[in-house]
């Protein structure tokens, strides 16, 4: 079997679904995916509706059956389908319901292993080629993408021990596809680096030539890290986009930049102290590591408890920043040293060191709880909390919102708009 790229149209409109599968199958994919959202979002009609558009084209129906195997793969038969997807985690049953159906209707059957446990892959892979499908199919959950694994290790030890096909899926680009035709995969399945892509056919075209010439080719978005990476990521993504991953959340709030037009990323080293009193927040300076961000709990209010000489010994530092939930001061010469310092409050006014306070203790900024560690990130819109332990989850997310924006704003730079685009209406509440 030569090798298959294969593009999963994970879309809620099937109108974009279409659009989208036309660039890629006119760049080199030789099948299309109807993906589970799509599917839930357009039911059957998302099958039938690229049937109409691609007559002698292989549609997969992601259906990921779970019971009633017979019912559901016939049904995808009947809209159209070429092959439908059961999960291996389904009952034997209901696998060779999905059997018997392809046989009776025609169309092939893969048994989806995701979330099966890496232990029992084997196992499972064996036991469902017995039971008759045509193809396996290794699968990284997106979920689990965006926490930094992928499903080579899987795929692995599948194609180890099946004599069937085995596709692999799981934020697959131009730069690790070769690495699943390495592992034994005769499907490469391509989501987010073909769909959200600014030039899919371009995109599709690229990861076909590096599956062909089994190299990779650089990508520059469609890549998710790990914790050593966030960093890398960070940098390119925005205060709105991690909102937007973090479910609208993450924001410290009337927090602002003194400085416009500059980016700041780091870890947090935390500072609680009393109104007014800058004698932590110097101290600070002097333990804080390159790169890290100093957060101040100065209880919202001034006076000032930053200026612009402790902006130059940030500077000598090399500190990424400085975020304050009190009052700064010295405006005009913090702007001219070109450092990022985010406050609350703007005042002439000084404090004076007392000494009270703590360094490297939890606290609350913007009325968000901060640890030192946790990843602070600030732009032109304010700033951003990531907790540390979920920093790799939340960048690798935060990319993926970014990714799709591209997208859209593709589109709608064609001549369309948002509302048009995502057919804004059709999702109101009625």
């Amino acid at each position: 079997m030569e090798p298959v790229l294969q593009v999963a149209l994970d879309f809620l409109n099937l109108s974009r679904a279409l659009r989208i599968a036309e660039e890629a199958a006119a760049g080199g994919v030789d099948w299309l995916e109807a993906g589970t959202p799509l599917i839930k979002s357009e039911g059957l009609d998302s099958i039938r509706g690229l049937r109409k558009r691609f007559p002698t084209a292989t549609i997969v129906a992601d259906m990921k059956i779970m019971d009633v195997g017979r019912i559901e793969a016939e049904a995808a038969a009947k809209a159209g389908a070429n092959v439908v997807c059961v999960l291996g985690a389904a009952s034997d049953a209901t696998i060779r319901e999905c059997v018997e159906a392809g046989k009776n209707y025609g169309i092939k059957v893969e048994a989806d292993l995701i979330e099966i446990k890496e232990q029992d892959i084997e196992k499972r892979a064996r036991e469902v080629e017995a039971l008759g499908v045509d193809y396996i199919g290794v699968h990284c959950a997106i979920d689990e993408q965006m926490e930094g694994k992928d499903a080579f290790s899987k795929l692995r030890k599948v194609t180890a021990v099946v004599n069937i096909p085995v596709a692999c899926a799981g934020g697959i680009n131009s730069e690790t596809a070769h690495q699943a035709i390495k592992a034994g995969a005769k499907i490469v399945i391509v989501g987010g680096a073909i769909t959200k892509a600014h030039n899919p056919k371009q995109a599709a075209g690229q990861i076909k030539k590096a599956m062909l010439k089994g190299e990779p080719i650089l990508s520059r978005f469609f890549k998710r890290v790990s914790k050593d990476e966030v960093i890398k990521v960070l940098k390119k993504v925005s205060t709105a986009n991690l909102t937007d991953a973090m479910h609208r959340s993450g924001e410290l709030k009337g927090i602002y930049p003194i400085v416009k037009g500059l980016k700041m990323v780091g870890p947090a080293l935390t500072v609680r102290t009393y109104p007014g009193d800058w004698a932590k927040t110097v101290q600070a300076v002097d333990r804080a590591s390159e790169g890290q961000v100093i957060v101040i709990d100065a209880a919202g209010v001034g006076p000032a408890i930053w200026g612009e000489l402790a902006t130059h010994g940030a500077i000598q530092k090399k500190i990424a920043g400085v975020v304050i939930d009190g009052a700064v001061r010295d405006t005009s010469e913090i702007c001219k040293l070109h450092f990022a310092v985010f406050s609350k409050l703007i005042t002439p006014a000084a404090g004076e060191p007392k000494g009270f306070g703590e360094i490297g203790v939890p606290v609350i900024v913007g009325g968000r709880r901060v640890n030192s560690g946790d990843w602070i990130v600030g732009d032109d819109d304010g700033v951003v909390c990531i907790p540390k332990e979920k920093a790799v989850e939340i960048t690798n997310r935060a990319m993926g919102v970014l990714e799709q924006e591209n997208r859209l704003r593709a589109e709608i730079d064609r001549g369309s708009t948002l509302a048009k685009v995502i057919e804004l209406l059709r999702w109101e509440k009625k």
